[in-house]
């Protein structure tokens, strides 16, 4: 018996069925296929390959939303997850998680 895929963004098990994927039924995340662990080398802004724990420095001011300010250049972001997406990491900046593109991050 397979295991079951479980939601690339929150890690719940059992996920519903849909058309043409699955949907998780947790934190509403769509996703087509197989979750598939192998990412690809996801690589920053200066072409360094990234992996999970790493620690990486932001390059350009991001907006946010909610809070106002958003994140300043040379906030330094540590032990960043890696997800499959076009917001390839994820971590937690100023007690907030958020999605972050590889390219606007150096490796530090």
């Amino acid at each position: 018996m397979a295991d079951a895929p479980t939601c690339p963004i929150c890690t719940m098990p059992d996920p519903l069925t849909a058309e043409d994927g699955y949907e998780c039924a947790t934190c509403g995340h769509e996703w087509l296929g197989e979750a598939s662990d192998d990412l690809g080398d996801i690589r920053d802004a200066n072409g360094n390959v990234l992996a999970d724990g790493d620690a990486v420095t932001v390059v350009k001011d991001l907006k946010t939303d909610g809070k106002a300010g958003g994140i300043k250049v040379g906030t330094k972001i540590k032990s960043i997850r890696l997800v499959s997406g076009d917001h390839e990491i994820d971590a937690k900046v100023d007690g907030r998680q958020l999605l972050i593109k590889a390219a606007y991050v150096k490796k530090a």
